[in-house]
């Protein structure tokens, strides 16, 4: 190039990741660049022409990506880039030919740096060599950094959930010896104006944690002698975790086990103490107050209010940057909590149901909720697996259960969960089972493999225990993998079943949109990522539920490279972020729970958005493909 103008820069700099790089190597790589011209259908690179020789930018125009090279046609189109978008990286950074033909989808004009250039600006410009290496995780880390400035307003300064435990302790804990007096520990906490006390033996092992709230059960209330040693008043059952875990599995263990305070503990030794006003001091709700409200829960309003404290919090944790699988971890965990409340309110009142039935009855998650994948936006899914006692059948047992589990479905439902319109709920009797008829339930889906059958798996086999006897549960789960890792004749239906819900990438546009211009970003967004980790799951013999599990446990036996498993990963976590913020702003203007979608309008999105989406649904396409390649699809 002859000459560098600003329009050139400006181009460049309005796209990622040249927008991150400093304008001195900008400079050097335009300087360095040739303008190539491609008429429509002209084939720009190719696995024929050997070992890539460039780096390409689209200046202006549209290049498709084709999997069939004998037959290029819109069917065989996985991929299309637009302007300002980069190709080919995994070719360049691998020293090899392109897997896929890249096409012209019309007269495109493209930038062009050799591949020296290119390995020579890797090593000159971080910015750069970070995208090209960690493509998608690093559009998602520049998306991230937008939404936290979108909810900075609504969410104040708080601490971050993503801290590890160590940047969190405030102080060096304040401990004692085991046989320190109680009077002692009391004046001291008073003096040193701590909530907590903590003995520990000679080599700072933790032994036992006195708090305020033990002060008046153990100590004021029953007026015990004060000069006995205090180890015998504390509770030694402690919780701890390691220095490098992160705030957020402190603040799910606080909300578990209702806990005020986490031990912070180091090859045995006590370094600190994390209290929950360490970490939520900037929130208006806590973990701990919800967890603690739920389990003490008498009264449906007071079940509602902490389903409105749920909500509230998740709005928080996004003003946060947290991550949406950690997000999603702590929704369904408050989700279980109150659940398993209800059932324990309706269990209370029905007499036949605590005093017979403590071991033999299950309350199953099913759906996203099996997953620990539910957004603000999740209606019920839910079953009961039981064994029979004895001197029952189990239509009699069926029939004492029906009715407790309707008036639990009910309950869920005025606490924000919407009734399942498919009526896959435990009040139905199709889906109250034994243990023996769900294996019989399931071993014909297997064996049928119909349409109705395969629907049923992509829902059920998503199951998880809830509440009651989990071991039933674990059974029928170790009995399903074993069944289904055997059966290749329904891995394979299921998978043809999958490859019919396409992403929707266009070939004229960037996406397919159906209704309104909308996107069904449930539908066609986040199921090719959780069908396509059921069936892998279901062939490696894996029992995680959660899609980002099954993928990762999946990936040896399937021979998938792990950064191609992070990169579906990131992929399937991008999409979950616009939904709980679209879920997010609905709530905000008031819609109703049972009237929340998953619909947006593509065209409503800022521009890196659209361009991660449209990365989101090529990862999902190429989930598909090792999908089809695995089933000869």
């Amino acid at each position: 190039m002859s000459a560098i103008h600003s329009s050139q820069l400006a181009f460049l700099a309005a796209h990622a990741p040249f927008n991150r790089m400093e304008p001195a190597h900008l400079l050097w790589m335009l300087e360095r660049m040739k303008l190539a011209y491609y008429a429509r259908g002209d084939v720009i690179v190719s696995p024929e022409q050997g070992t890539a020789e460039h780096f390409l930018v689209i200046k202006q125009g549209m290049v498709q990506g084709e999997q069939n090279v004998a037959d290029a046609s819109v069917a065989d189109t996985w991929l299309e880039l637009s302007e300002g978008e980069c190709f080919p990286l995994g070719a360049l950074l691998a020293n090899r030919p392109v897997a896929s033909v890249y096409r012209a989808g019309k007269d495109t004009f493209c930038y062009e740096l050799p591949v020296a250039d290119f390995h020579t600006l890797l090593e000159m410009s971080l910015p750069f060599r970070d995208f090209c290496t960690r493509r998608i995780a690093n559009l998602l880390e520049h998306s991230k950094q937008v939404i936290q400035a979108q909810y900075t307003q609504s969410g104040a300064e708080q601490q971050s959930l993503t801290s590890p435990l160590s940047a969190i302790i405030r102080r060096a804990p304040v401990t004692c010896a085991p046989q320190t007096s109680v009077r002692e520990v009391l004046q001291q906490m008073h003096e040193s104006r701590i909530g907590s006390m903590v003995a520990v033996d000679d080599a700072g092992r933790p032994l036992g944690i006195l708090t305020l709230p033990d002060v008046l059960v153990r100590i004021a209330l029953p007026q015990i002698d004060l000069a006995q040693p205090v180890i015998g008043v504390m509770t030694k059952q402690l919780s701890t975790l390691p220095p490098q875990a992160l705030a957020h599995e402190a603040a799910l263990m606080m909300a578990k086990q209702g806990l005020r305070h986490v031990l912070v503990v180091d090859n045995g030794r006590l370094v600190g103490l994390v209290s929950e006003k360490d970490l939520f001091a900037m929130q208006r709700v806590g973990f701990r107050q919800i967890g603690s409200a739920i389990r003490h829960a008498q009264l449906l309003e007071e079940l509602q209010q902490a389903a409105a404290d749920t909500r509230s919090m998740a709005h928080n944790m996004m003003a946060q940057g947290v991550a949406a699988e950690q997000l999603t971890q702590f929704i369904s965990t408050f989700n279980d909590l109150l659940t398993a409340r209800v059932i324990e309110l309706e269990c209370t009142a029905s007499e036949f149901c605590t005093t017979q039935l403590a071991d033999r009855l299950c309350w199953m998650a099913l759906g996203s909720e099996g997953r620990f994948e539910q957004t603000l936006s999740t209606d019920q899914d839910n079953a009961l697996i039981f064994t029979v006692p004895d001197g029952m059948t189990e239509d009699q047992l069926r029939g004492q259960l029906l009715p407790i589990a309707k008036r639990i479905n009910d309950t869920l439902a005025l606490c924000g969960f919407p009734l399942c319109r498919g009526n896959v709920m435990a009040s139905n009797p199709q889906w109250c089972l034994s243990l023996e008829d769900w294996k019989r339930t399931f071993s014909n889906w297997i064996t049928n493999g119909t349409p109705e059958a395969l629907l049923h798996a992509s829902i059920f086999f998503d199951f998880r225990a809830l509440y009651g006897a989990h071991a039933l549960a674990e059974e029928l789960r170790l009995w399903l993998v074993r069944v289904a890792s055997d059966n290749t004749r329904f891995l394979h239906q299921m998978a043809e079943n999958a490859m019919r819900l396409r992403p929707p990438l266009g070939v004229v546009r960037d996406f397919v949109v159906g209704k309104e211009h909308m996107l069904d970003l449930k539908l066609n967004g986040i199921t090719p990522f959780v069908d396509g980790a059921r069936i892998f799951s279901l062939a490696a013999g894996v029992t995680h539920t959660s899609t980002i599990q099954r993928l990762r446990a999946s990936a040896a036996m399937m021979k998938v490279h792990p950064n191609e498993i992070e990169a579906w990963i990131d992929a399937f976590l991008f999409i979950q972020v616009l939904r709980l913020r679209h879920h997010d702003e609905q709530k905000t203007r008031g819609v109703s729970d049972d009237a929340l979608d998953n619909l947006i309008d593509p065209e409503r999105l800022n521009e890196l958005d659209r361009r991660i989406l449209k990365e989101a649904f090529r990862q999902a396409r190429k989930l598909q493909a090792r999908l089809a390649l695995e089933y000869h699809l």
